[in-house]
């Protein structure tokens, strides 16, 4: 987070968006109990909330999806096109792929139900402005279910392939000049885990976590962690995971 000199880090400036008034006004109330958040203004429909972007230049948007005159996938779109310093993050009553995707590709970084307790809501904006994406738990399980049906080589479950990706992993040789420790965070990123997580199950601190992940993406030339996982599955570092039951 930004710093103004000699007074701490900068409270997060963020814009509410929801079509219904008692839902919108409910958020706004909670985010004014919550540290480190200073809500900018709200607004009903995606035109109001790229009018109200372009006022007030928050740091992220609180997005909902589906509203009138201009939905949230569509106002993300704009809002990420015009003013690319505000981030998005979703947070909706819907979680499933005709909802979680098209506002993922409009560029929005974060996503969250509409079950998620404040401290799940700063975390995101938190995650969001440091350029990490900001998914619940769930999303980010959805994302993995997603990615290991579609993102694997189109020949991922032919004899030839895994024993190739067994191969790249068991003969340290790593595609891009990743070193042995990126990869081993690239491989617990695919498997969902935090920033504080990784940390944690490495024994090292999360700023050090930040700087492999930095590292890595800059190797690879991945954007955030969807593309991350997709990379790990695609290149053997990591192992998609199995049928869910």
């Amino acid at each position: 987070m930004s710093e103004e000199s000699g007074a701490g880090p900068r409270a997060a400036r963020v814009l509410v968006v929801d079509d219904q008034t008692v839902v919108r006004e409910g958020i706004v109330m909670l985010l004014g109990l919550l540290p480190g958040i200073e809500v900018v203004g709200s607004a009903a429909d995606g035109l109001e909330a790229v009018r109200l972007v372009g006022e007030h230049a928050p740091d992220v948007v609180l997005m909902d999806l589906r509203m009138p005159r201009c939905d949230g996938v569509e106002a993300t779109r704009r809002i990420r096109a015009r003013y690319p310093a505000t981030q998005v993050v979703v947070l909706t009553t819907f979680g499933d792929d005709d909802s979680l995707f098209p506002a993922l590709q409009a560029g929005a970084r974060g996503y969250l139900t509409k079950d998620a307790g404040g401290e799940e809501i700063v975390r995101a904006i938190e995650d969001v402005r440091s350029g990490e994406a900001g998914l619940s738990p769930r999303i980010q399980r959805r994302l993995l279910e997603r990615l290991s049906a579609a993102g694997s080589p189109p020949d991922a479950g032919e004899p030839a392939a895994r024993e190739a990706a067994d191969g790249r992993r068991s003969s340290g040789v790593l595609p891009d000049g990743l070193t042995a420790r990126e990869a081993e965070v690239l491989t617990l990123v695919a498997e969902g885990l935090s920033n504080a997580e990784i940390a944690r199950r490495l024994h090292v601190s999360t700023a050090t976590v930040k700087t492999h992940i930095n590292n890595l993406f800059a190797k690879t030339g991945v954007r955030d962690r969807a593309q991350a996982v997709r990379y790990a599955f695609h290149h053997g570092i990591a192992r998609p995971p199995g049928p869910s039951r």
